[in-house]
């Protein structure tokens, strides 16, 4: 019978669970004949637990092995076995890629090189075989272990510490991944930046008006020549950003004022879920509204006062994130002011303030730090935000505070310059890692300045 890597992931699946339901049923056993619950050191759920981790992380190692592994292992050893003489064409991808293709049943791989198809047909023969062999190996290594957690359960086993224990590992090692994780990404991006200043004078990029990285990437393409001052880029990106800052953050603070305070219980529950819709609208949805229906009515309106507006603006743009943005700004709101104590609306009726006195002096101060970090959080979103301000205000890098022109923002630039036939020894290219590391530097002194507020009127409260 040919067995399949979900089958035995299944089948390792059950084992656990029923692992756990013997182990649970025998610890209860055990506590009735010992007196009681209380006469075992762990709970039996405890000793359920431990029974079946025991199962399953044999399970879990066995089959991301094979996952990783098996491929690389069969294609060398059949390479280095029966293929000896295509060894020093193997160190040219091509041969193995071939070898892979024709795994795939691709025929024009099949046909083209007798070698390729029976090592294509070895590698589906050994791949069975190794994948039977494991799958028996794997299952009576986890009997027995199954077996083995059973037996173990008694009154004095620390089954709780273990479980703790393990807890602990899995949370200590998902902060550490995710603390490597960032540091290559941050890693990543500053090598290729530091490439591309090598190229591009740092001040240059910095304090440059002209957008314009219009580098060859091969040899005698035309345009040779290029601007890298991404002042244009800052601009438009602060630009929108400001515009649906303006838009987002009194309506959402408001909206979280209102709710809190002011609102029902019912109008509550009817208006945060609605207004919370708002998040889990796609992105690209608020890029045609906003291309399709406000830039013009916008340029329709600016045209009745004479104004010139162009077709994309950042107006239009900014106005729609502004709208996308304010679900950020109002739920973190409305759960900080809810968090704010009763004591200190109470204190200040006592003292004959009125609500809106109330909220003015006493709640909003107190959630100001919860309500920064909101603001933030929607700043960082709105400086991330690509299809929009694609959609909306355009690709032109024009250095102009005027909301009616059309502008970029860094981000709209990055996946510009990823896009398409690109080659990473070019300027052009690198200039995407060079505005990224510009956005983290961003993002982390807004970090920074938050921290700082925070901490000082939390000092204040406390």
């Amino acid at each position: 019978m040919e067995i399949s890597l979900p089958t035995l992931s299944i089948g390792a699946l059950i084992v656990a669970i029923t692992t756990y339901f013997l182990a649970y049923r025998r610890s209860r056993n055990i506590a009735n004949k010992a007196g009681g619950v209380h006469m075992l050191h762990s709970l039996p759920v405890h000793y359920a637990m431990r029974s079946a981790l025991w199962c399953a992380i044999p399970a879990a190692i066995v089959l991301i092995l094979w996952i990783t592994l098996h491929d690389k292992l069969i294609l060398h050893y059949i390479i280095t076995e029966n293929f000896s003489h295509l060894a020093q064409e193997v160190r040219n991808f091509e041969i193995l890629n071939n070898i892979k293709n024709a795994i795939n049943n691709e025929a024009i791989y099949q046909i083209s090189n007798p070698d390729i198809q029976l090592a294509a047909a070895q590698y589906n023969e050994i791949k069975k075989e190794t994948l039977t062999t494991t799958s028996f190996y794997s299952f009576a290594l986890i009997i027995t272990l199954s077996i083995i957690s059973l037996i173990q359960i008694n009154p004095k086993l620390q089954a709780r510490n273990k479980i703790e224990s393990f807890v602990k590992f899995v949370l200590a090692t998902s902060s550490t991944l995710a603390i490597f994780t960032t540091l290559g990404i941050v890693l990543s991006v500053l090598i290729e930046a530091v490439r591309f200043f090598q190229s591009v004078a740092f001040f240059d990029f910095i304090f440059g008006l002209e957008w314009s990285p219009q580098i060859a990437i091969r040899e005698g393409q035309v345009g040779s020549t290029g601007a890298f001052g991404a002042v244009p880029l800052f601009v438009g990106t602060a630009l929108i950003s400001l515009i649906a800052m303006i838009v987002a953050v009194p309506i959402g603070l408001m909206t979280a004022i209102y709710l809190s305070e002011y609102a029902s219980r019912k109008m509550r529950s009817i208006v945060k879920p609605l207004l919370e819709i708002l998040a889990g609208i796609p992105t690209v949805v608020y890029g045609f509204f906003a291309a399709i229906t406000v830039a013009p009515t916008i340029r329709s309106f600016g045209e009745s006062y004479g104004l010139d507006v162009a077709s994309e603006s950042a107006l239009a743009a900014g106005l729609v994130m502004g709208i996308m943005i304010i679900p950020f700004v109002s739920s973190i709101s409305d759960d900080v002011i809810n968090a704010v104590p009763q004591s200190l609306r109470d204190g200040s009726y006592s003292l004959g303030a009125t609500q809106s006195e109330t909220i003015k002096q006493v709640i909003v101060p107190a959630a100001l730090p919860g309500i920064v970090g909101g603001v933030l959080l929607a700043i960082s979103r709105a400086i991330g935000e690509t299809m929009i301000v694609v959609m909306a205000a355009g690709l032109a890098a024009n250095n102009t505070f005027n909301p009616l022109e059309a502008v970029t923002t860094v981000t709209v630039q990055i996946v510009t310059l990823l896009v398409g036939d690109q080659e990473f020894d070019s300027p052009k290219t690198l200039a995407a890692f060079a505005l990224g590391l510009t956005l983290f530097v961003i993002t982390l002194i807004l970090n920074v300045i938050a921290l700082r507020v925070v901490r000082k009127y939390r000092e204040q409260y406390e």
